[in-house]
């Protein structure tokens, strides 16, 4: 059984999508039971939305999101089709699903929905009948019927749900970058590719900005054991193996976290939120609630404690999520008589590695290299396995790369020592 997942980068034209469907075929004909995720070709959920956005689907109203779901679907339904015809040319017999005909059951609301249970009783008829099966990633059915979309990367989760439902052991992630590296190769030159990172590391990672695999995806596969196969589809070469290290890469684990800083991340989807009231009203429940009601994440959080003269609390949230959450979190704080200021002119940098908490050395080398370089610093948060600090937007691409030569990621010397 292997499931492997494409990206609308790898199906953004008739060469691409040919290329992808020979080596599906070629999979096919090695004998293994073949399920296929895809998402949306390149571009086209972006076309999708300004389209939605012409025709009155802007507003923020349930029926409007409703509707926005139903034809954000149709981009990764096109590709489906689209390869399940082009593998049918070359001989291999397919079929298509979308996201309700594969099983995919979704709670929440639309365009952030939850992958809840699959039945996969239809997938595995097609592969009992030799069928190489291409499902539409991103999307899911709730329990009225409807078609709600997964949120930006869905269809790693997607992905992943379904190797986990067909109890499948790996589950491989083809994208237009040929693995995970020690940060953005697209800023970082020198950046090195990871051959092994931990699930746990991993989902540090996606968490902090690396873009390569959708933090809910990483989450998943390490509660069921999934094994993730990080590969380019234009090339052959090897990628990163993402997994528990028990098997291939357990000893490749204590190479690349023995200790030490593994990788750096940075992220620009960040804004700070800075809760203040007069008076001991303690409002850290009802701010946490109306975030938790959004489903919105929060990271390097801090509060007033009890006997203080007012209340105060900070944390960041993702930029986007600020015209979601705002207006909820100013009326519950009006109330108290105080206010709530956002700075959305910051960026995350995070060190990803192993025992940071253990080693504040860590912390302390990080801000002070950025402070070396003039790069200001505010809110630090620390992890055993990631260390944050936000500095000011436009100088996160020079802290990312002043970080990675400060710890040496480049490759020179890491194989060859590790920290115990």
């Amino acid at each position: 059984m292997l499931v492997q997942k494409y990206g609308g980068s790898s199906l953004a034209s008739t060469e691409r999508l040919d290329a992808v469907a020979a080596r599906i075929a070629e999979t096919h004909r090695g004998g293994a039971s073949t399920v296929v995720v895809v998402s949306a070709r390149g571009g086209a959920t972006d076309e999708l939305l300004a389209q939605a956005a012409a025709a009155g689907g802007s507003g923020l109203g349930t029926e409007h999101l409703r509707e926005t779901d139903q034809l954000l679907a149709t981009g990764e339904c096109a590709s489906a089709a689209l390869l399940a015809l082009t593998l049918l040319r070359l001989g291999v017999p397919a079929v298509s699903l979308t996201g309700a005909q594969a099983g995919i059951a979704v709670v929440g609301k639309p365009g952030s929905g939850i992958v809840d249970r699959i039945d996969t009783t239809r997938i595995n008829g097609h592969l009992e009948q030799g069928s190489v099966t291409v499902v539409t990633g991103f999307q899911g059915r709730n329990d009225r019927g409807d078609t709600v979309t997964l949120g930006r990367g869905g269809s790693d989760t997607s992905a992943v749900a379904v190797a986990a439902a067909l109890k499948a052991r790996r589950c491989e992630i083809y994208t237009d970058v040929d693995g995970v590296y020690s940060a953005d190769p697209t800023h970082v030159p020198d950046a090195r590719k990871l051959p092994f990172v931990h699930a746990s590391m991993m989902a540090e990672m996606a968490f902090a900005g690396a873009k390569v695999l959708h933090p809910r995806a990483v989450e998943l596969a390490a509660l069921h054991g999934v094994e993730l196969h990080v590969r380019t589809s234009l090339g052959t070469q090897e990628g990163t193996v993402v997994g528990q290290g028990e098997e291939e890469g357990g000893e490749m684990t204590s190479l690349e976290t023995g200790g030490a800083v593994v990788a750096v991340t940075s992220d620009p989807d960040v804004a700070r939120v800075l809760v203040h009231a007069r008076g001991r009203s303690d409002l850290a429940a009802e701010v946490l609630s109306i975030l938790a009601r959004h489903a919105v994440p929060m990271d390097l959080v801090a509060r007033s404690g009890p006997h203080e003269e007012e209340f105060r609390m900070g944390f960041t949230i993702r930029r986007s999520h600020v015209s979601e959450v705002g207006p909820a979190l100013d009326k519950a704080v009006a109330v108290h008589g105080g206010e709530v200021r956002v700075d959305s002119d910051v960026a995350k940098v995070s060190l990803i590695g192993m025992g940071l908490l253990n080693r504040p050395e860590y912390v302390a080398r990080m801000t002070a290299a950025l402070a070396a370089a003039g790069i200001a610093t505010s809110w630090v948060s620390s992890s055993q396995l990631r260390a944050s600090v936000t500095v000011p937007a436009d100088r996160r691409v020079q802290a990312l790369c002043l970080l990675h030569k400060e710890f040496d990621l480049s490759g020179a010397g890491t194989e060859q020592t590790v920290a115990l």
